[in-house]
C-alpha cells in the first residue's frame, strides 16, 4: 500500500499552505507488492506470465483459453470533455477510480491503459502514469522503456521500410530472370524452393503451384517484380522521439545508390500502423495476418503492394511476438493494471489493446479502460473500431471534466502549455463555468448516441470554489438524471477521493446495456464520415478535396469501403478548428485526404493539418530529467 509522506496535506480551495510532493516523489515513496503477489491475487497461474524484474510481468494470451467460460466483468470507458492543452487528469481519474473500486470498496477491478511514448515524455506533456496519489508504479519504468514493446514496433517498422525500398532498388537494376534467380536460387542440382516468406506473395497472386520450376515465364515475372510506383509509397521510417527535422528527408544519397534518392519522412513510432495493429489484434495469429495485409504502396497497375508481397510479414511478426502480451503493473494502492499499446488518438484510434481488455474482463468484475482525448476522439473510436473488432460491449462512460476546462469553453482566455494561467482560471467565475457546460452536454450526448450511460467526474483542483462546483452539479441534476455528476479528489486523496465516483459507476453499470454502433459498415465511405461529422462533432456537413474524392473512389474499387472510419483531427475542439471552443455550430468539416490502414482495419480521413512527427518545444521536459549517480534514483519525471 502507499506510504504517504509526512508533509502531505489536503488543501482547502484557494488555501494551499504547503505544496504536495511531486509525482515522482510520491511514486518513489510507495511500497510495491511483488508482481507475483499481484498475479496470484488475480488468479493467474505461474506459467501464464513472465516476470520482468520484481514488479513487472507480461501476461500470456493463453489465459483466455483457460477462462473462456468465465463471464465477462463490467466494461467502463474513461473519456473527457474537450481538453485544454494541459490535460484534465483523465489517466489520474482512471487510476483513482480503480483504487476506489479495489482498495476501498473491495471489488475485483482491472485497469487497462496505454503505454506512453518517449516523445511526449521528454517533450512537453511529460509521462502518462497518472498523478499525485493516483498513479501506476513503478512510475519510472512505466514512462521509459518498460518491456520494450515500442522498441520492437520501431524495429519491425524500419525493417519493413528497408525491405520495400531495397526491393525497389534491386528491381531497378535487375532483369526478371535475375530477380527470380535470387529470390528462388537453384541448388547444385538445379532444384528451386519457395521460401517461407514467398508463400504469401504467391497467395496474393492467386498462384497455387508449389514448385518454382513449374511457373510460366509470365508467372515468374509477376512473382519476382513488384513493380512499385514510387509516387505511391506511403510507408515511412519510425523513431520514438519528437524530431521535427525528420518530417521530410531524402534517402539514398550514397554513391552506392546513385540515382536512387527517395523523398520520404519519419513518423513517431506510436503513429506507425504496427502500433494500431498491436492494439486491435485478438491473438498472435490475428496480428500476423494483419501485419501481412498492411498496404505499403501501389504497383504501376494500381494494385496494392502489401507487407506480405515484400516477404517481410513473418520477420516483422517475429520482432513483435512478445508485444502481444500485456504488461502487468499496479497502482499506488496495489490494484492491478495492464499497460499495453499506445496509439495516438488524434492520428490512430487512441486506445489500449483489445488483448488487455479481453484478459481483464475474465479476471475482474470491473475493467476500467481509457480512451484518448475527448469523446469525439478516443471514445468514438473506442466504440466504432475497438469494440467492433473485439465484440466487447461497454457498460458505462466516465466523462472527466475540470472547472479550468469549463471556463475555457465558456469564453475564458487562451490556455497555453508552459505559460501562466490567466486570472480567470485562478479566481471564481460562475458565468464562464455556466457557459462551459455546453461542452459537457455535447460530450454526454455523444455517449448517449451509443446507448451508454454517463457519469461525469469533476476532477477538483485546489482553486475550484464550492460555488463553481455547485454550478456543474446543479446542471447535471437539471438534466433529469441523464448526467450523473460526481466531484472527485483522487489526485490528493488517492482512491478515497474517488469512492463516490466508484459508487456512481457501480450503479450505472447495473442499468440495462443498450450499446449500439453509430453506423453500419456496409454504407458508403462518405456516409460514414458524414455521420461522425454531424452526429459527434455537430458539423453541418463535410467538404472533400479532389484528392480525397479520388481516394474514396479508389478504396471503393479495392473493396476497402467496408472498413470503419478513424478520423484524424485536432483534439482541442469538437470541430476541426482548435480555436473553436464550447459547442461550435455552423461549421463544415474539410477532408484533406484519406489514408488506408488495411492491416489495422480502418480508413483514416485527415481533417486539416495533422502531423505524424511532433516537434520539441524550446524548453522540453528532458531539461528536468536526470539521475542521482550515487543511488541510481531518477529525478524529474512527471
Amino acid at each position: 500500500m502507499t506510504k504517504k509522506p509526512d508533509n502531505k496535506i489536503i488543501p482547502t480551495p484557494l488555501n494551499r499552505k504547503t505544496p504536495v510532493p511531486s509525482d515522482i516523489d510520491i511514486a518513489q515513496e510507495a511500497t510495491l507488492k511483488p508482481i507475483t503477489q499481484v498475479a496470484e491475487e488475480l488468479g493467474l497461474l505461474p506459467d501464464e506470465y513472465d516476470q520482468y524484474g520484481k514488479y513487472i510481468a507480461k501476461v500470456s494470451p493463453s489465459v483466455l483459453k483457460r477462462l473462456q467460460d468465465v463471464p465477462d466483468g463490467k466494461y467502463i470507458d474513461v473519456t473527457a470533455i474537450t481538453p485544454t492543452p494541459l490535460g484534465e487528469g483523465k489517466t489520474t481519474t482512471t487510476v483513482g477510480l480503480s483504487q476506489a473500486l479495489g482498495a476501498h470498496l473491495g471489488k475485483r477491478v482491472f485497469t487497462a491503459i496505454r503505454q506512453p511514448s518517449q516523445g511526449p515524455t521528454f517533450g512537453i506533456k511529460g509521462g502518462a502514469a497518472g498523478g499525485g496519489y493516483s498513479q501506476v508504479i513503478p512510475m519510472e519504468e512505466f514512462n521509459l522503456h518498460l518491456t520494450g514493446d515500442i522498441h520492437a514496433i520501431t524495429a519491425a517498422n524500419n525493417l519493413i521500410a528497408a525491405a520495400v525500398e531495397t526491393r525497389m532498388y534491386h528491381e531497378t537494376y535487375q532483369s526478371d530472370e535475375a530477380l527470380f534467380d535470387r529470390l528462388c536460387p537453384p541448388d547444385e542440382d538445379g532444384n528451386r524452393e519457395f521460401g517461407i516468406a514467398m508463400k504469401g506473395r504467391l497467395k496474393n497472386l492467386g498462384i497455387t503451384k508449389t514448385d518454382p520450376n513449374e511457373l510460366t515465364d509470365g508467372e515468374r515475372s509477376r512473382f519476382s517484380r513488384l513493380d512499385i510506383d514510387r509516387s505511391t509509397l506511403t510507408w515511412r521510417r519510425a523513431t520514438d522521439t519528437n524530431d521535427r527535422l525528420l518530417r521530410e528527408i531524402t534517402v539514398g544519397q550514397s554513391p552506392t545508390e546513385k540515382d536512387f534518392d527517395l523523398k520520404t519522412s519519419f513518423y513517431i513510432s506510436v503513429a506507425s500502423e504496427l502500433m494500431a495493429v498491436l492494439a486491435l489484434s485478438t491473438s498472435l495469429d490475428d496480428m500476423r495476418e494483419r501485419i501481412g495485409k498492411i498496404v505499403l504502396a501501389r504497383d504501376t497497375q494500381g494494385r496494392p503492394v502489401t507487407v506480405e508481397d515484400v516477404g517481410v510479414a513473418g520477420a516483422s511478426t517475429v520482432l513483435m511476438k512478445d508485444t502481444i502480451k500485456p504488461t502487468l503493473m499496479q497502482t499506488l494502492e496495489g490494484t492491478p493494471v495492464f499497460v499495453h499499446a499506445g496509439p495516438f488518438a488524434n492520428i490512430a484510434h487512441g486506445n489500449s489493446s483489445i488483448m488487455a481488455d479481453m484478459i481483464g474482463l475474465k479476471l475482474a468484475d470491473y475493467v476500467i479502460t481509457e480512451s484518448g482525448f475527448g469523446s469525439d476522439m478516443g471514445m468514438e473510436k473506442f466504440f466504432g473500431i475497438k469494440c467492433r473488432y473485439s465484440g466487447n460491449k461497454p457498460d458505462v462512460v466516465v466523462l472527466v471534466a475540470t472547472i479550468r476546462a469549463l471556463k475555457m469553453h465558456g469564453g475564458g482566455p487562451k490556455v497555453t502549455a508552459g505559460a501562466p494561467l490567466a486570472p480567470e482560471y485562478e479566481n471564481e467565475n460562475l458565468e464562464l463555468v455556466r457557459k462551459g457546460m455546453e461542452n459537457v452536454k455535447a460530450h454526454c450526448s455523444n455517449a448517449h448516441k451509443f446507448g451508454v450511460p454517463v457519469v461525469l467526474a469533476l476532477n477538483r483542483f485546489y482553486t475550484d470554489t464550492d460555488a463553481e462546483i455547485d454550478v456543474v452539479l446543479n446542471q447535471c441534476k437539471a438534466s433529469g438524471n441523464i448526467i450523473t455528476g460526481v466531484v472527485t479528489n483522487h489526485w490528493e486523496e488517492g482512491g478515497e477521493g474517488a469512492v463516490e465516483l466508484a459508487k456512481a459507476v457501480i450503479k450505472a453499470s447495473e442499468e440495462p446495456s443498450n450499446f449500439k454502433f453509430l453506423y453500419p459498415l456496409d454504407i458508403p465511405i462518405k456516409d460514414k464520415i458524414e455521420t461522425i461529422a454531424k452526429e459527434i462533432y455537430g458539423a453541418e456537413g463535410v467538404d472533400y478535396s479532389p484528392k480525397a474524392e479520388s481516394q474514396i473512389e479508389e478504396y471503393t474499387k479495392l473493396g476497402y469501403d467496408n472498413l470503419p472510419i478513424c478520423m484524424a483531427k485536432t483534439h482541442l475542439s469538437l470541430s476541426h478548428d482548435p480555436s473553436l471552443k464550447g459547442r461550435p455550430a455552423g461549421f463544415r468539416i474539410p477532408i484533406r485526404e484519406i489514408n488506408a490502414s488495411i492491416g489495422a482495419g480502418f480508413l483514416y480521413p485527415i481533417v486539416g493539418p495533422i502531423r505524424l512527427m511532433p516537434g520539441l518545444p524550446t524548453r522540453p521536459a528532458y531539461y528536468d530529467i536526470d539521475i542521482e549517480l550515487d543511488t541510481g534514483r531518477i529525478l524529474g519525471l512527471s
